[in-house]
This record gives C-alpha cells, sequence and structure tokens, in this order.
C-alpha cells in the first residue's frame, strides 16, 4: 500500500468517525442549520415589508429575493461552530493521544473533520435553499448559473471549514471554540446580506464593501437571479481561495505544535 493510498484510507476512516458522531449527536448540526432559517423567517416574515422598501420595494421584487442568497451564506457560515468544537474537543479529551499509537497518517484526523463538517455543512445550506423557495423565493438564473452558484458555495465551505479547523485548534476548551467562529457566523450581517451597505453610515459602509463576505454574496446574488458581475466573482473566489490558503497554513502549523509526535 502506497503512502498516499494509506492517507486516503485513513481519512476515510476518520470520515466515518464524524459522521456517526453527528448522527449520534445530532442537536448541534440541527442548531447551526436552524439559525440562519430562523433569521431568515425573521427578516422575511417580521421585517420584510420595512426592508423591502430600501431595496426596491415590492414592485421591483419580494424582500426575499434579495435577502435569500445572503442568508444562504449565513448558512454556510454556521457549520464553522460544529467544526471548531469538534476539532478542540479532539484536541483536548486525550483522543489524539491515542490516535497517535496506531499507525494512522497524521494529516487524516483533520482531514476527516473538513470532509464530515462539508458534508454537514452542505446539506444544511440545501435545506436552507428549500426553506427559501418554500418561502417564495424563485430564481432566474440558468442551470450554468446555478453550477457557478453552487461550486462557490463548495468553496466557500471549504475555506470557512478550514479556518474553523485552525479556530478549534487555537482554542483552549470547547466553550472557546463555540465562541471564536461567531465573527464569522454574523460578519454577512455587517455587509450586504441584510442590506444594501449604501444604506448605512460612512464607516460602516466602508467596513461592508471591503470585507470579503459582501463580493460573495453579490456574485452569488448575481447569479441566483440572473445578472452575475465578472468583477464580483473575481473578487469572490480570491478572497475564498485566500482564505482556504490561510486556514489551511494555520491549521496545520497549529496542529503539529499542538499534537503529540
Amino acid at each position: 500500500m502506497t503512502v498516499l493510498t494509506h492517507a486516503a484510507t485513513d481519512s476515510a476512516t476518520m470520515l466515518r468517525r464524524n459522521l456517526r458522531h453527528a448522527l449520534r449527536y445530532p442537536s448541534m448540526s440541527l442548531s447551526t442549520m436552524m439559525v440562519p432559517i430562523f433569521i431568515m423567517l425573521l427578516f422575511v416574515g417580521v421585517f420584510g415589508n420595512a426592508l423591502g422598501e430600501g431595496v426596491g420595494g415590492p414592485a421591483d421584487g419580494d424582500y426575499i429575493t434579495y435577502v435569500a442568497p445572503g442568508i444562504i451564506l449565513m448558512a454556510v457560515a454556521s457549520g464553522c461552530l460544529t467544526t471548531s468544537v469538534s476539532v478542540c474537543m479532539d484536541m483536548t479529551e486525550g483522543i489524539v493521544d491515542r490516535f497517535r499509537t496506531m499507525a494512522i497518517a497524521r494529516a487524516s484526523l483533520l482531514t476527516g473533520h473538513v470532509v464530515g463538517s462539508m458534508i454537514q455543512t452542505l446539506i444544511s445550506t440545501a435545506a436552507v435553499i428549500g426553506v427559501a423557495v418554500a418561502m417564495g423565493f424563485r430564481t432566474s438564473g440558468s442551470p450554468l448559473d446555478w453550477l457557478a452558484a453552487i461550486g462557490l458555495l463548495v468553496l466557500l465551505t471549504f475555506a470557512l471549514t478550514w479556518m474553523a479547523v485552525a479556530l478549534g485548534l487555537l482554542a483552549n476548551n470547547p466553550e472557546g471554540a463555540s465562541n471564536s467562529p461567531m465573527i464569522i457566523q454574523f460578519l454577512p450581517f455587517v455587509g450586504s446580506a441584510i442590506v444594501p451597505p449604501e444604506s448605512m453610515p460612512a464607516g460602516v459602509r466602508w467596513f461592508a464593501e471591503y470585507q470579503p463576505f459582501t463580493p460573495i454574496i453579490e456574485t452569488l446574488r448575481g447569479l441566483l437571479v440572473g445578472t452575475p458581475d465578472g468583477q464580483d466573482a473575481a473578487v469572490a473566489v480570491a478572497w475564498c481561495v485566500g482564505l482556504a490558503i490561510g486556514g489551511y497554513a494555520g491549521s496545520k502549523v497549529l496542529f503539529n505544535r499542538k499534537a503529540p509526535r
């Protein structure tokens, strides 16, 4: 068996382990899925008429057409919580000490976390999209636009999952790991997820326009409504790639520093 095959086999074992944990303790996975759904119900069902006037009003489409892409992105960001806590628990509860006595690839532990978390996050995101459609969200994007939107969501999920792994490795306990991803989860609020940055005060508007999530939200929104913007797309992909590289590099350094050799 080659080194690559051995690593792939061990990673598949760790993936099964993480998926079984998710099935055995589904409360955290369900909570990360329900939070964006509740946010969508709140902003569309309660504040929708008032906020809709600020983004075009009923004549230009329901508010859900504007807000749904941002809530879909929040569903991706919400997956960071589960990932961060799971990684921190493994690092602090002694399981890594047990794994080091076995002939397994060191990288397989983090790989299993990343792939398992991506599967859970993408399932939650699909559920949020289903709820948005049930609430009246309609898309005019072509099948090619939808494929591009799915690719963007997968790339963002990959990037944020590695960022969450790094946060989990940085945390000293699961409580800290559950708090550190909060800034990622709610950063889309200070972007174009709920209202256009143009409606914000000057300082907040500047931050909203140049933070990572705004171009990603605008790209996703453009793809789903059939008006993609190439410039936003390039910036969005660049941010995703940068976050993925930073998260992976940071996770590797932290894991090698903290994991027993």
